[in-house]
């Protein structure tokens, strides 16, 4: 990790996004928490709500991604159980 980058878990992370939610501005919350402005914002693009279907249905873009990953993780996973299967239909 770059000298001094800070590692902030994401219940802490949380706590920031839902207090921008409630009202607290980016500067407020900056020179309180000792976090530079584009910090939180990465934060708040991330738990920002997308809409997915028309029942408003609602995800963030951080689960999204997480879906992106395990999706192309099963992906992989599927591919190699078809060549394993090919293997073994041979013999």
């Amino acid at each position: 990790m770059p000298r001094g980058q800070r590692k902030y878990n994401d219940e802490f992370k949380n706590t920031i996004v839902e207090l921008y939610n409630h009202g607290k501005s980016l500067a407020e919350l900056s020179s309180e928490y000792g976090i530079s402005k584009s910090t939180i914002s990465g934060w708040l693009k991330k738990a920002k709500p997308i809409n997915i279907d028309n029942k408003g249905t609602t995800i963030t873009a951080a689960e999204y991604q997480a879906m992106l990953k395990k999706m192309a993780r099963l992906e992989e996973e599927n591919e190699i159980l078809k060549k394993a299967m090919a293997i073994f239909v041979k013999e």
